[in-house]
């Protein structure tokens, strides 16, 4: 049997973090074993549709390499879910009232199935399921029945989802049932969980996978933290490109406790995968979230590249560069020594030959002479190294910055 999963996120905005988490874990499990990975938009619930989510959603996806093979709308796919609600109704497990359709739930039975997340046998007493409406008057289903049929008729043998649908499981296990429609495995994947605890939401922080890739994480970090909250290899490796993580998939790995969203880990795994990346490779990513060239970033790159958490920080962490510091500087002898030997000779070691001469005559630190020199020039106290700075800027600039902080009073 050939393996078929999907990804059917509703078009009502951003993408949640869940919901990428969901989508890796489908993919993966689908081309592991040489299958099919669907897209579904379920888009039934049409008072909620945002205007542009469709694009943003497939965008977002093509942007992490979660490519679909098959790719269907809800609402294009009526006609196949009121047929349905009639035949439940001619079977006597649906029943019509004033502008919907109801399913009829019967009493005292027991309906489970074989969790393949959790591995253990799920069950729930009839007398605990409410009666849901499965189509609307205005014809459009809602998720219970929709989901079912759609499974069915697309051929899914996975069905991975959020834990939080559990208690809608029990409804459509009847669904198949009354339908004649094999059960595919289904699997209820853990809640992510915010740093503080108390499942990951808005209130609670950042969700949006469009936000985070906003912020400067690189789509490479952010899948492969993503994919290990709630599912871990049998060696406990923590590097995984996508290829990577498909090749060592195995739905044994999925962990039943809930994992926690932790900010600094996200921020390592991105550091991890920048610091893979070539100069040009680098500054090419960066020049879409600073406002310099890519010929001025690359200059730079090499210089801030290991303190970059985010592509996000590039610009800050340069901005000394392009704006000239107005800091103040107490030592003005020591501002006036460096301008004269710079004007002389501009060299690093010729510099700090002379500094050092000159800070032991002075009975000055020679830490404190060029933290001067440091914040002269870059109005910082920590910074990469300051003569590659000064390179960079060149004579005339570093000159100038020296005399303007010369003369602030």
């Amino acid at each position: 049997m050939k393996v078929r999963t999907r990804f059917a996120p509703s078009p009502t905005g951003y993408l949640h973090i869940g919901g990428l988490r969901t989508a890796a874990y489908a993919f993966a499990l689908a081309k592991h074993n040489g299958g099919d990975f669907l897209l579904r938009l379920e888009d039934t619930d049409q008072k909620r549709l945002v205007p542009g989510s469709e694009e943003k959603i497939k965008g977002t996806l093509e942007t992490f390499g979660l490519n679909w093979d098959e790719y269907y709308v809800q609402s294009q796919r009526l006609e196949l879910y009121q047929k349905a609600a009639r035949e439940l109704v001619k079977s006597g497990h649906a029943y019509e009232t004033e502008g919907a359709i109801k399913l009829k739930i019967p009493e005292g039975e027991t309906v489970s199935y074989r969790d393949f997340v959790f591995r253990e046998e799920i069950s729930w007493n009839t007398n605990d399921v409410f009666e849901p409406v499965i189509l609307k008057s205005d014809g459009f289903p809602t998720y219970h029945l929709a989901v079912v049929v759609d499974d069915h008729e697309m051929g899914i043998t996975h069905v991975l989802r959020g834990y939080d649908w559990m208690p809608s499981t029990p409804i459509h296990l009847l669904i198949y049932k009354y339908l004649g429609y094999e059960l595919p495995q289904i699997g209820h994947l853990t809640d992510i969980q915010s740093p503080e605890g108390g499942k990951l939401s808005k209130r609670k922080g950042n969700v949006s996978v469009e936000r985070h890739l906003d912020d400067g994480y690189l789509p490479e970090a952010l899948l492969n933290f993503v994919v290990l909250l709630g599912w871990a290899p049998k060696d406990n490796r923590e590097m995984f490109t996508l290829e990577e993580f498909v090749e060592n998939f195995n739905e044994n790995g999925f962990q039943k406790s809930n994992p926690r969203f932790v900010p600094d880990k996200l921020n390592w795994f991105n550091q991890q995968y920048l610091k893979k990346l070539s100069d040009e490779e680098l500054a090419g990513k960066l020049t879409k979230f600073s406002a310099h060239s890519y010929e001025e970033i690359l200059k730079l790159v090499p210089l801030v590249r290991d303190r970059l958490v985010t592509l996000r920080d590039f610009d800050s962490l340069t901005e000394y560069f392009f704006v000239r510091p107005e800091v103040p500087v107490e030592n003005k002898k020591v501002l006036e020594h460096a301008i004269s030997v710079l004007k002389k000779d501009f060299a690093g070691k010729i510099l700090e030959e002379k500094a050092r001469a000159f800070c032991a005559a002075k009975n000055i630190k020679v830490g404190e002479y060029f933290m001067a020199l440091r914040v002269a020039v870059t109005g910082k106290t920590t910074t990469p190294p300051l003569w590659d700075i000064m390179q960079i800027l060149g004579k005339d600039e570093t000159l100038i910055r020296l005399d303007h902080a010369r003369s602030k009073p």
